[in-house]
This record gives C-alpha cells, structure tokens and sequence, in this order.
C-alpha cells in the first residue's frame, strides 16, 4: 500500500518536474522571446516574465517597436512581484526614453503608482510621495490631452491629501503639548498649501483654537470668518467660532 500511495505520488509530480525550465537564451529570435515572455506574464508567472523581458530590453536595438513594450512589461512584471521601485524605475525610462510612444502617458501613471504605494503612511517619509506627486504633474504638463488626465488628477488629490495630513500631524504634536506658536506654523502650512483637501478644514479649526488660546482675537475672527464663509452650517465650526455676528442695519429715515 505505501509503495502504491509513492508511485502515485511520483506520477503527480512528474509533469512539474518534467517542465522545462524558461530559458531566455534558448529562444531563436526577440519576437519568439517577446511572444514567451508575454505568456509568461499573463499566466503571473513573473519572475520569468521579468527575465524575458529584461532580456529583451538589452538585446532589442533602440528603434525596434518591441522595446517600449518590453520595458512596460517589464515594469508591469516588477510591479506582479511587487518590486515598486523597479517597476517605477522602468516605467520612468519608458517615458523618458519614448516620449512620443502611445505608452509614454501610461508609464508616467504607473510609475507615480509605483512610487506613491513605497509611501505607505502619510506619518512615514514622504521621499517616495514626492516623488510620484511630480511624475504625475510630469504627466498633466506634457500630456494635457490625455486619456488618462482624470485618473491622474485622482491620484495628484490623494497625494495632496497625504501631504496635507502630514503636515497637519506635525502640528497636532505641538498642539497638544499647547506649543501654539509652533502648532500655528504647520497649520497655517496646511491651509497655505493644500487648501482643497479635507484636511485643510481642520487645519482652520486648530488655528481658530490656538489663536483663542493666545488672544489673538483679530486673527480668531479672520479665520473663523474663513470657515463660516467655506463651511457654512458645520457644527464644529459652530461650536468653534460660536454663531455668525447680525451685520448692523441702518435705520430707514
């Protein structure tokens, strides 16, 4: 019983192990390599994809059409072994390399993905963040009529957000501590900065509360001015800034 429970264990396993080895070399031209390598990559099996294709990116002249298409499923396949930073390095020189090929705008988006998901929290350096935030602008600057603005657009917003939330923590620290002098600075940078996130509203109302605390009141009143006129019925903005003042009227004679 145990010898047959181990020769069918040897028949399982025998088309695994009978299954060649992918090869880059063995393949007799770049277009036989391109087509295996495409394979290779749609069955996400993308260590060899990254081998053909990284082949490809070495053997193919500059002027073949193969070659951006070879980097972008290049960087494609890093990105399935999520190896980011090569696959935005990839991306990048598709872009910078190709910028007339029909792949440029799509690269530059991938690569600013690729950058913006080594940033993993907003807390955490934002080295990567800036990073993918200028690619992208790369893109909508040369690029502005492309398919992909929107999507680009998207993603700028939610970088700005994460700058915004980070600099917004930073002035959190000093708030709490009620350093308000240095929990203004960083707030005020918020609002200056990022003023369309959602993070700039609380920015105000950190600002509205440390300037309170001070005594600054001509500034209490210019910033909760702000925030009655850009949130209007806000419940915390009521509950920071107390109810708008009745404008005085003048008596008809």
């Amino acid at each position: 019983m145990r010898r047959l429970s181990l020769a069918l264990l040897f028949v399982a396993l025998l088309p695994a192990a009978c299954r060649s080895a992918f090869l880059p070399q063995k393949f007799s031209s770049n277009e036989a390599l391109y087509v295996a390598s495409q394979r290779e990559y749609s069955a996400k099996r993308y260590e060899n994809a990254v081998s053909g294709f990284e082949r490809l990116t070495i053997e193919l002249p500059a002027r073949d059409t193969l070659f951006p298409r070879s980097l972008f499923f290049l960087a494609k396949s890093h990105v399935g072994r999520k190896e980011h930073l090569l696959a935005a390095q990839n991306f990048t020189r598709l872009a910078e390399s190709f910028p007339s090929d029909s792949l440029a705008d799509d690269a530059l988006l991938q690569a600013g993905l690729a950058y913006a998901r080594l940033w993993r929290k907003p807390v955490l350096d934002a080295q990567y963040g800036e990073t993918a935030l200028s690619t992208l602008r790369t893109l909508v600057a040369v690029y502005p009529s492309s398919a992909l603005a929107g999507e680009t657009q998207k993603q700028i917003n939610q970088l700005l957000e994460w700058f915004a939330r980070k600099t917004y923590a930073n002035g959190m620290h000093y708030y709490r501590r009620k350093a308000w002098d240095s929990a203004i600075i960083y707030f005020k940078d918020v609002v200056a900065k990022y003023p369309e996130t959602a993070t700039a509203r609380d920015a105000l109302l950190r600002l509205a509360v440390a300037f309170q605390a001070i005594g600054y009141q001509e500034d209490v009143t210019e910033t909760c001015n702000t925030l009655r006129s850009a949130y209007s019925g806000d419940r915390q903005v009521r509950d920071v800034c107390g109810a708008a003042p009745v404008a005085a009227t003048t008596p008809v004679p």
